[in-house]
């Protein structure tokens, strides 16, 4: 039969282990409001959140129940790996800090992170997924902003940690990147190239996000190469100037909008007609606020051989021509910084005295143009090698000068490498610049009547990450 009182004085502290209740069978009903005295009980305390709480008082918690760690100071080399349930004061004054969430997380896990000293836009936190999503993308977080502050929560293996509280923070979610349009367009690893070998536009739809590819681009924006001399110079390189390779992994370091971009690639200059005639100078490419000039024209011989005409100024310079001697023109010119050329080499000889003469090189990205000599005709400077389109390739080197060509042997100068023409020999006409390279053109010889020939087109090639 059931028992239906057991007093006090029959049940001493303590004894009554739960073991001896059946499931359920002890309700409210069965108490006597204030007989069940902590005293009787085995347990007399819970614990919450680390806190021991004795059964019938209270306690205090932390808002939002997180268990907040003493300030963090980056130091910029070692980073902090987070723990469940706790909340994290981080100091960027002196350096950035990367903070790397717990490698096993279970639903309902939480974190909270917050800029101590507002300087997380000057020195970004970067939160490490540590094998974990971040809202869904398998990306790591950046926090640039100040006074920024995140509470996150981890949900399941597809959405990995979720940003549930944001204040002042800028951009959490997945990563984006820059989609653009025009030209030619390649691919190389996570990055798209667009080669523009003629005029045409560069649309930039979208940009990137911080996390994703960002706002940047990097460029390589060649001139077109000067014409050759008549008689003799060779044409100078067109301008070269790159921000290839730039920093932090070649991701771009010239920043875009999303806007329309021109593009206009120079065209080479012309070869001088004849013996008595200049090259011209090459055309400027352009993209956005990044102008390269054209190569400076080839000097040549002027009428009756008591005259020749120095090289012309450009991105780089103009050989010098020949019968007496002549200054190469000035590269660089207008300046840029780093320079976007190299002169070109001065032309020698004498009046009557044909061995004796020989036109200069014109100038190249990667150096100088040789000066003429005796019977021989300067070589162009060397371009400059440029991997911006996934492969190795030399621009913007300068024509090579002639000789003089009518009595007695010599020697034509060498294209520099990237594209220069050769000059012309007694038997061999002038080569022209290699297209869409800005290569200059190589001067001509008397004993030809073609005279110099046309630099090489230039080329604009734009670089981004897109994945």
């Amino acid at each position: 039969m059931p028992i239906n009182k057991v007093g006090s004085k029959g049940i001493t502290d303590g004894s009554v282990a739960t073991a001896e209740f059946a499931d359920g069978v002890v309700t409210s009903a069965k108490l006597q409001n204030g007989a069940v005295t902590n005293a009787k009980l085995s347990n007399t305390t819970v614990t919450l959140l680390g806190t021991s709480v004795t059964l019938g008082s209270s306690a205090t918690f932390n808002n939002e129940f997180v268990d907040w760690q003493s300030v963090i100071t980056a130091d910029g080399s070692t980073g902090t790996t987070g723990v469940a349930g706790r909340g994290y004061f981080i100091n960027t004054t002196s350096a950035a800090h990367t903070f790397t969430l717990p490698v096993s997380a279970t639903r309902g896990d939480t974190i909270s992170i917050k800029d101590y000293a507002g300087t997380f836009a000057t020195n970004n936190l970067t939160i490490a997924r540590n094998g974990h999503n971040i809202q869904g993308v398998a990306n790591n977080s950046l926090i640039s902003t100040n006074r920024a502050s995140v509470v996150l929560v981890y949900v399941d293996a597809t959405r990995g940690w979720e940003f549930v509280k944001e204040s002042n923070v800028a951009d959490l979610q997945g990563p984006a990147f820059i989609s653009a349009t025009g030209g030619t367009i390649t691919t190389s690893g996570d990055f798209k190239i667009h080669s523009f070998t003629g005029d045409g536009c560069f649309v930039v739809a979208t940009l990137g996000n911080p996390i994703g590819g960002g706002d940047t681009v990097d460029y390589l924006v060649v001139a077109g190469g000067g014409g050759g001399g008549g008689y003799s110079g060779g044409g100078g390189a067109g301008g070269y100037r790159t921000t290839f390779p730039s920093p932090g992994c070649n991701a771009g370091s010239f920043p875009v909008t999303s806007t329309t971009f021109p593009i206009t690639v120079g065209a080479g200059g012309s070869g001088g007609a004849g013996y008595s005639c200049n090259g011209t100078q090459g055309s400027s490419s352009i993209f956005s606020t990044i102008t390269s000039t054209g190569g400076g024209y080839g000097g040549a011989q002027v009428g009756n051989c008591q005259v020749a005409v120095p090289g012309g100024p450009g991105g780089s310079g103009g050989g010098g021509g020949m019968t007496i001697p002549t200054s190469g023109g000035t590269g660089n010119s207008p300046p840029t910084s780093p320079p976007q050329g190299n002169n070109g080499g001065g032309g020698t000889g004498s009046p009557g005295n044909y061995p004796s003469m020989g036109g200069g090189g014109g100038g190249g990205a990667g150096g100088t143009g040789s000066g003429g000599s005796a019977g021989v005709g300067g070589n162009g400077g060397p371009g400059s090698p440029n991997s911006i389109t996934g492969s190795a390739t030399f621009y913007a080197g300068g024509g090579g000068g002639s000789f003089e060509g009518r009595r007695g042997s010599g020697t034509p100068g060498s294209g520099g490498q990237g594209g220069g023409g050769e000059g012309a020999n007694m038997s061999t006409s002038a080569v022209t610049g290699t297209a869409n390279t800005g290569g200059g053109g190589g001067g001509g010889a008397f004993a030809l009547p073609s005279g110099g020939v046309a630099g090489g087109k230039g080329i604009v090639v734009i670089r981004y990450k897109f994945q």
